[in-house]
C-alpha cells in the first residue's frame, strides 16, 4: 500500500500464488494412504476395498488361492498399489489382518495388530533421528483402520468393545456394519444406535473424533459424520442395469441393492469420508496426534538414542514375523 497525500494505491504482491506451488508440488510427489482392515471372514472387507477404489486393491483379489485358510494366529498381510486419477498419483497400502476373530477363543487378538502399527511408527521414528536421514521418509504408519462389525442387529460383541477401546488409542478407527442389506431399514437404524450407545458407555473414540475438532465449522461438519457412525455400506464388483444406467449393486429376488445410492446404504458417504473429504485430516492426526504420543514416549524412554530398540518392538523394516505375526508386502500399480 502507497499512500500520497489522501490517495492509496493497492499493488498485487502474489502471496496467492503459494497455493498453485503447493499444488505442483504435492502433485509431482503424489499421495500415500495407509489402510488397513479387520473384521472376522466372510464379512466382505475385500469387496469393500475393491469397490471404494473402483480397482483389484484387495490382497484376495491379486494373491488367489484355491482353498483361503482360516490362519491359526492373526496374519499381517500388506499389498500396496500406485493408482492415478486424472494426473493425481497415489501409492494406496491395504493392510489386511487375516485370522482376526475367526477362532473359538480369541482373547488378546488384538494385540499383533497394535504391534504391527506400533512398529511401523519405530520404523518411521528410527528413520526421523537417523543423522543422515532421507529428503522424504516412506510413510507405513497406518492412517485408518476400518473396523468391519457382524450384522447382527443387537450390540457390540466383547471383542469388538476389546478392540475398538485399545486400538482407537494409537490409530484413527472407522467402524462399518458390514453387509447392511442384510437388515432391514428398521433393524438398521435400531442397531446403529446401539453400537453408538456402546462406544459412548465404553468411552471408545473413533474417527472423527470430537476433541479434534479444530473449529466450529470443523465441529458442525464431523457431528452430522459422528451421527452417521457406524456406516452400514454394501459392497460389490458387480455392475446391472438399472433404469438404463450402469450401477454397482447386489441383484436380489425384491430388486437391485445399489451401492452408491444413499437411499439403499451408506457406502457413498464412507467413500466421501476416506477419499474426498477427510483423507489429508485424517493422515494429520495420524501424524501429529497418534505418532506424536508415540515418539515423545520413545524419546523419553531412550534419551533420543538412534536405533535403540524398543521393549517387544521389532525395528527391522523388512518383512516380519514374530510372536505369531506375519508381515508381507507387495506392490502392484493401477490406474483409474
Amino acid at each position: 500500500v502507497c499512500d500520497v497525500g489522501e490517495r492509496m494505491f493497492f499493488f498485487y504482491v502474489g502471496i496467492d500464488a503459494i497455493l498453485e506451488q503447493m499444488r505442483r508440488k504435492a502433485m509431482k510427489q503424489g499421495f500415500e494412504l495407509n489402510i488397513m482392515i479387520v473384521g472376522q471372514s466372510g464379512l466382505g472387507k475385500s469387496t469393500l476395498m475393491n469397490t471404494l477404489f473402483k480397482s483389484k486393491v484387495s490382497r484376495k483379489s491379486v494373491v488367489s488361492t484355491p482353498e483361503e485358510r482360516i490362519p491359526k494366529t492373526i496374519e499381517i498381510k500388506s499389498i500396496s498399489h500406485d493408482i492415478e486419477e486424472k494426473g493425481v498419483r497415489m501409492k494406496l497400502t491395504v493392510i489386511d489382518t487375516p485370522g482376526f476373530g475367526d477362532h473359538i477363543n480369541n482373547e488378546n487378538c488384538w494385540q499383533p495388530i497394535m504391534k504391527f502399527i506400533n512398529d511401523q511408527y519405530e520404523q518411521y521414528l528410527q528413520e526421523e533421528i537417523n543423522i543422515n536421514r532421507k529428503k522424504r521418509i516412506p510413510d507405513s504408519r497406518v492412517h485408518c483402520c476400518m473396523y468391519f462389525i457382524p450384522p447382527t442387529g443387537h450390540c457390540l460383541r466383547p471383542l469388538d468393545v476389546e478392540f475398538m477401546s485399545r486400538l482407537s488409542k494409537v490409530v484413527n478407527i472407522v467402524p462399518v456394519i458390514a453387509k447392511a442389506d442384510t437388515l432391514t431399514l428398521e433393524e438398521r437404524d435400531f442397531f446403529k444406535q446401539t453400537i453408538r450407545e456402546g462406544l459412548r458407555a465404553n468411552g471408545i473414540d473413533v474417527y472423527p473424533q470430537e476433541e479434534f475438532d479444530e473449529d466450529s465449522d470443523d465441529r458442525m461438519i464431523n457431528d452430522k459424520i459422528r451421527e452417521m457412525i457406524p456406516f452400514a455400506v454394501v459392497g460389490s464388483n458387480q455392475e446391472y442395469q438399472v433404469n438404463g444406467k450402469r450401477l454397482l449393486g447386489r441383484k436380489t429376488k425384491w430388486g437391485t441393492i445399489e451401492v452408491e445410492n444413499i437411499a439403499h446404504c451408506e457406502f457413498a458417504h464412507l467413500r466421501d469420508l476416506l477419499i474426498r473429504t477427510h483423507m489429508q485430516n485424517i493422515k494429520d492426526i495420524t501424524s501429529s496426534i497418534h505418532y506424536e504420543v508415540y515418539r515423545v514416549r520413545r524419546l523419553n524412554e531412550t534419551g533420543a538414542q538412534p536405533n535403540a530398540q524398543p521393549p517387544n518392538t521389532l525395528v527391522n523394516p523388512q518383512p516380519q514375523q514374530a510372536n505369531g505375526v506375519a508381515a508381507q508386502h507387495q506392490v502392484l500399480t493401477h490406474e483409474m
